[in-house]
């Protein structure tokens, strides 16, 4: 192991002793205990920077992040994932608009295009610290009355369920890379282009009907995605013709779903139902 190396796991093992938002000694301070130059501690602590677990404030100083919010891939809400983890989920509404829906999102919903849905976006919280942006469309139809008090600091499945009678059967959703840009950095409270995931899923109630599309970016210096992989059965496997040739199949590892879904991947099908996510 090399001398940065070291420094690094030092200040990794460091990390583990403090709590999220607590603030490193002073630079010089701080490279002076390590027995090491400030250009060494600066290139360590970029390391961290990169790996999501430290965050530099220019002026400021250097403050732990604490650990990922993982997602498992399983069907449940941000509000549940949050509470699981011991956490205090909210959430803050940031727009509530009643429009015609556009081809895309009409399309993912199964309605005619011109068709009236609830447009809502909402920024997702995790003890006061803003984890994710989510946008969500509802057909009107389907939550008469809904309003945007509605939504502050409660889960929306939870609504759904007990106002309108709308329990989550089914979700797909994907999950990959992103960029924030400077309006949804200025709402996560982090820089422009910063890493993120970005969510979209599609959920369906009873009879297979579609009551919501979600989009949500979650940031990726306070989230991952975790996967349980299982071996299939062995024996469960079919050889080919024995005649002539064998058909060699092999055992691939598929994910199963673990948890949710804060985004999960978020998740009994790959998604986080983001509600919470919703």
């Amino acid at each position: 192991m090399t001398k940065f190396h070291s420094i690094r796991d030092q200040l990794l093992d460091r990390l583990e002793e403090m709590v999220a938002g607590e603030q490193f000694p002073p630079e010089r301070q701080l490279a002076e205990t390590l027995g090491i130059s400030r250009m060494t501690l600066r290139r360590a602590i970029d390391e961290l920077v990169a790996k999501g677990v430290v965050r530099r404030r220019h002026g400021t100083g250097v403050f732990a992040l604490g650990p990922k919010l993982d997602q498992p891939l399983a069907a449940s809400s941000f509000t549940e994932d949050m509470l699981a983890r011991g956490m205090r989920p909210g959430s803050r509404v940031l727009s509530f608009d009643t429009a015609a829906a556009g081809a895309h999102i009409a399309r993912r919903l199964h309605l005619d295009a011109g068709e009236e849905v609830v447009a809502i976006v909402r920024l997702r919280l995790a003890d006061e610290e803003p984890i994710a942006l989510e946008e969500l469309h509802v057909p009107s139809s389907l939550v008469p009355g809904l309003c945007a008090e509605d939504l502050e600091n409660s889960s929306f499945y939870v609504l759904l369920r007990e106002r309108f009678g709308i329990s989550l059967n089914h979700s797909v959703q994907t999950i990959e890379p992103t960029l924030l840009d400077a309006a949804e950095a200025k709402h996560l409270g982090v820089d422009e282009l910063s890493a993120a995931l970005l969510f979209e899923r599609t959920s369906r109630g009873s009879g297979d009907v579609p009551f919501e599309f979600v989009r949500s970016v979650y940031r990726g210096d306070r989230y991952k995605v975790r996967t349980e992989l299982t071996v299939p059965d062995r024996t469960s496997v079919v050889s080919g013709p024995t005649d002539t040739e064998t058909d060699h199949v092999n055992p691939d590892y598929t994910p199963v779903g673990s948890g949710p879904t804060d985004n999960k991947s978020d998740h009994a099908n790959p998604d986080h139902t983001g509600d919470d996510q919703p």
